[in-house]
């Protein structure tokens, strides 16, 4: 008697953790808000990158170097080093290029594929999910120490131009871009954080 009440309180036991724990789960899940809770505790940083770029119609990929720099929430630079010198610097609605002696201002918002990328990059960087919202459906996948944020464009002028975006991770880190065109070109960038050469 005292057996059998033993082994059905075991079991109710078992189905109950078993219970919480299916319940309980989804809180402790590594989502989208986590992420950018995580990344915008990081209010500026360097980098260095490697960029290789297939296009169609050329064989092999085209391939990139340089240097990344942000501060939140709005200030991006990639210097590119090679194959040439040029620069993108983006302070909040101002684009700067400058490439060969040559520099040129615009309005980001006059371009909205340049826009759109541009706040997937500072949006993510400065862990600010409403403002990727605006441009893409994004999705989480992974753990705090290894995650993939997948960014599909709802914005029809970016979607007419990229295809989907993968930003993946470590913590706060951002380590690598891939993105693919519309048409069947693709974007990949790995980054090492630290400090970017001069």
């Amino acid at each position: 008697m005292i057996s059998g009440l033993k082994t059905r309180i075991s079991h109710l036991a078992r189905t109950g953790l078993l219970v919480l724990a299916c319940c309980a789960a989804p809180a402790w899940a590594f989502d989208l808000p986590a992420l950018m809770a995580l990344l915008a505790q990081q209010k500026s940083g360097e980098a260095r990158f490697t960029e290789q770029r297939f296009v169609r119609g050329l064989e092999g990929p085209l391939d990139a170097s340089g240097t990344l720099s942000f501060v939140a929430p709005d200030k991006l630079t990639r210097r590119t080093l090679t194959p040439r010198a040029e620069t993108m610097a983006v302070d909040g609605n101002t684009l700067t290029l400058s490439r060969g002696g040559r520099t040129r201002t615009l309005a980001l918002d006059s371009m909205p594929e340049l826009q759109g990328l541009v706040e997937a990059m500072r949006g993510t960087l400065s862990g600010d999910g409403r403002t990727l919202e605006r441009y893409f459906k994004s999705t989480v996948t992974g753990t705090r120490e290894k995650w993939v944020l997948d960014m599909k464009p709802v914005d029809e002028r970016l979607a007419a131009q990229v295809r989907d975006m993968r930003v993946s991770g470590s913590a706060g880190e951002v380590l690598g871009i891939e993105m693919e065109f519309i048409g069947g070109d693709r974007s990949v960038m790995t980054i090492s954080p630290g400090r970017a050469a001069p």
